[in-house]
């Protein structure tokens, strides 16, 4: 199975459609057929279903999809970090990342690294500890950005400076506004949004066994989507403060939970990891930063 191979599959799958596909891979449209065809002579199954117009996936093919797209981008990333070995004006990170307002610690370092080294280029994916580590681990991602205590069987990590504070976001006029922080009793009945990872783990440390006494009106994996439910007063959403905008002019604010809920951030990379060079600058600039003294975090 050769990547070339692979690459037609994906983005025939993209397209669903063969003339297009064709097109934007510039060849002939029998030769990616005939392609596609040794495809599936080699894997025995069937990828595509074909309509008059378009192809559709068969469930074999969306199997094969996901796993080419994970092997497509490990060889693009194979690929670049050989070359960066001799780049001395940069090279490609790549970086898992949680949401949080600390990210700008490491935007900060970015941006200093590449006043040096104006070749660097940097890839960023978000997504929760559950999604950042699966690519971590197969190699996708150079380092990774965790709301929870890393395994250290696996992983290095560095500690963020700061924490996230947890806080209840509701309509500016709600009577639950006027209070200065909330506690467990008041959100008992109301509907509540955040995320599983967070319910799950955070929220759940926060009030012991009246979890139950809560409800769950629906989970977001994006805060700022959670807002807009929030804003359609659909429920009050359960997020770390300063990620989403609390403006009078939004006509949202953020209250503080009580007593108070607090989630570390790390840093995060496989043990044993062969960095390239440019990597290997990011993670000692970062080590250096980190352990320097910090402002405060801006106020809730």
């Amino acid at each position: 199975m050769e990547l070339r191979t692979l690459r037609y599959f994906l983005a025939t799958a993209r397209e669903e459609n063969m003339t297009r596909a064709a097109e934007i891979l510039h060849v002939t449209q029998p030769t990616l057929s005939k392609q596609l065809k040794s495809l599936e002579d080699e894997l025995g199954k069937k990828l595509f279903t074909r309509h008059s117009f378009s192809i559709e996936l068969t469930e074999e093919g969306i199997l094969l999809r996901n796993r080419a797209e994970d092997l497509v981008a490990m060889a693009d990333k194979i690929e670049k970090e050989f070359l960066s070995l001799d780049d001395i004006t940069g090279g490609d990170i790549y970086l898992g990342l949680a949401e949080s307002y600390q990210i700008r610690y490491l935007a900060r370092e970015i941006r200093l690294l590449k006043n040096t080294y104006p070749g660097l280029k940097y890839h960023i994916t978000s997504g929760d500890t559950e999604q950042v580590t699966e690519k971590l681990d197969k190699g996708l991602l150079d380092f990774a950005v965790l709301c929870d205590m890393p395994d250290t069987k696996k992983y290095e990590y560095l500690l963020f400076p700061e924490t996230d504070v947890w806080g209840l976001i509701m309509p500016e006029g709600d009577p639950m506004a006027e209070k200065e922080e909330l506690i467990v009793d008041d959100l008992i009945g109301i509907p509540l949004f955040t995320s599983r990872q967070g319910w799950e783990r955070d929220i759940a440390r926060w009030c012991g066994e009246r979890i139950s006494d809560l409800r769950m009106e629906g989970t977001f994996r994006l805060p700022y989507n959670a807002s807009m439910f929030v804003k359609e007063g659909l429920g009050y959403q359960l997020t770390f403060a300063h990620l989403v905008d609390v403006s009078h002019e939004n006509g949202l604010v953020f209250r503080p939970l009580s007593p108070k809920l607090e989630t570390k951030l790390y840093l995060i990379w496989n043990k044993y990891q062969t960095f390239t060079p440019i990597a290997e600058r990011f993670i000692e600039q970062v080590k250096k930063s980190f352990s320097q003294p910090h402002l405060p975090p801006p106020p809730l």
